[in-house]
């Protein structure tokens, strides 16, 4: 299905760029705000707006659009535009101000961006309050979130256990809560205790309970967590840091569904499904013997992991608007908005951290930006932005002898296509990677790239 673009344009010609910028998309082209007044009683994926507006301004225009809906992402297009204007217009909410310095192919770039976060919105919107309300926890459209969702959505009404492996923060326990709320144990209780946050005495108390005077400053008995979670689910966060003796008891508990407390010899029946997490390789540790093979593969039933963010930036800004607005709620303040520089550069960092190290820069955006309802690159931390590498080359990046007589254009040329050629292979033909490398936008690089025709270096831009 095409996507919708509302174009407001005002005696701009049709001519063959504007097809292609264009083409491919439903659109309806009106003359002025008055037309598009009325045009927006249905729906649209993105605004672009051409040129001057006929008795308006731009931020008339901007303030329409957001009237309507302010999630939509709005594009203006003009040549004439100041700085300052665009400035403005982009602290106001607009999605992105097109100037001189851009290109009729940067603008199919932004647009066709802007209408893919659009679109990854309102799958996100639409699926999680209605039959699957624990989608609402794992936020992201990518193929690698689609395909944990699926597995959940096979295996959130069995008992089985899950071992949910992944990095440190890409959201295990959040994996942990959606496998609870998609069974029929909802509206159970969900327990979560981590492994590693307590030592063996104490973790075995926490776990099973203990009567009184089971040991010193045992003055009265207490529940464990898995009489806690009787007929819910039992999270068990860092299980590969369980102490080897503990692990034994684990074990015993998951095949005979029955528990003893401390200092008692009465077995007390539990019905808790288990689900458990880890940072390390469990089958590294049994071949270090420092965990129990048998209970590895009493854990291991299904295996669940998660990906880490650096193979999922194209949820970053899903991520990105989803903690803005539940950092914004909870502080109690009006919901923020990110430029797209700001998120630009947060989609190209590494993120080691993780989805809990987005969330953290992003908490100290909201707190930096004191104010102002926009956030700004910096507000979030980040580097400057790196300059011009200058890159090693092997051989003589010339395709032509330096003794060959050719005019100063063409010589250019040659010499920039054997730069982005480099670039690209160094990078494994990774664009946004190889544009971070030259110092360039990506919008840029892929508009020099096109610019070659049937080279190499084209052919990694289609």
């Amino acid at each position: 299905m095409f996507q919708k673009l509302l174009r407001i344009a005002n005696a701009l010609p049709d001519d063959a760029q504007w097809c292609r910028v264009l083409a491919g998309f439903d659109v309806t082209t009106v003359p002025g705000l008055a037309e598009a007044s009325d045009a927006l009683s249905r729906e649209f994926d993105c605004i672009l707006i051409s040129g001057e507006v006929p008795d308006s301004s731009a931020m008339d225009a901007l303030e329409l659009v957001h009237a309507v809906d302010a999630a939509l992402p709005v594009l203006f297009w003009n040549p004439g535009m100041c700085t300052a204007e665009a400035v403005r217009l982009v602290r106001a909410g607009a999605y992105h101000c097109h100037g001189y310095r851009d290109t009729l192919e940067s603008l199919r770039d932004c647009l066709e961006t802007a209408m893919e976060e659009r679109r990854g919105r309102k799958r996100s919107l639409e699926r999680a309050p209605n039959s699957e309300p624990w989608r609402s926890l794992l936020v992201g459209e990518s193929r690698a979130m689609q395909a944990v969702a699926e597995t959940i959505r096979l295996v959130g009404n069995r008992r089985c256990t899950v071992l949910i492996g992944g990095e440190t923060g890409t959201g295990k326990e959040m994996a942990a809560r959606a496998l609870h709320l998609a069974g029929p144990r909802a509206a159970q209780p969900f327990v979560a205790i981590n492994c590693s946050a307590l030592p063996e005495n104490l973790l075995e108390a926490e776990l099973f309970g203990h009567v009184k005077g089971a040991f010193t400053g045992a003055i009265q008995t207490r529940v464990g967590r898995f009489e806690h979670a009787h007929k819910g689910t039992l999270f068990l966060d860092e299980v590969g840091d369980m102490p080897l003796e503990l692990q034994a008891k684990l074990l015993r508990v998951l095949q005979d569904r029955e528990i003893q407390r401390l200092g008692s010899s009465e077995s007390i029946r539990v019905d808790v499904r288990v689900i458990v997490a880890t940072n390390v390789s469990l089958l590294e540790r049994v071949r270090q013997g420092r965990f129990r093979e048998d209970l590895y593969y009493r854990l291991n039933v299904v295996p669940l992991d998660m990906p880490p963010l650096r193979k999922r930036q194209s949820d970053i800004p899903l991520l990105v608007d989803h903690f803005v607005k539940k950092i914004c709620q909870s502080e109690d303040i009006p919901v923020k908005k990110v430029t797209p520089e700001a998120m630009e550069r947060l989609c190209c960092c590494p993120w080691p951290g993780n989805v809990r190290q987005l969330e953290n820069s992003v908490d100290m955006a909201v707190a930096m930006s004191g104010e102002r309802e926009i956030l700004f690159s910096g507000d979030f931390g980040l580097a400057p932005a790196v300059p011009a590498k200058v890159i090693p080359f092997e051989t003589a990046p010339t395709p032509f002898s330096a003794t060959e007589i050719m005019d100063f254009e063409t010589a250019v040329n040659h010499f920039e296509r054997s730069l982005l050629e480099l670039a690209l292979q160094k990078t494994a033909g990774n664009k946004t990677a190889a544009a971070e490398l030259l110092g360039l936008k990506r919008t840029t690089l892929i508009m020099k790239l096109r610019n070659f025709g049937d080279s190499p270096a084209a052919c990694c831009a289609r």
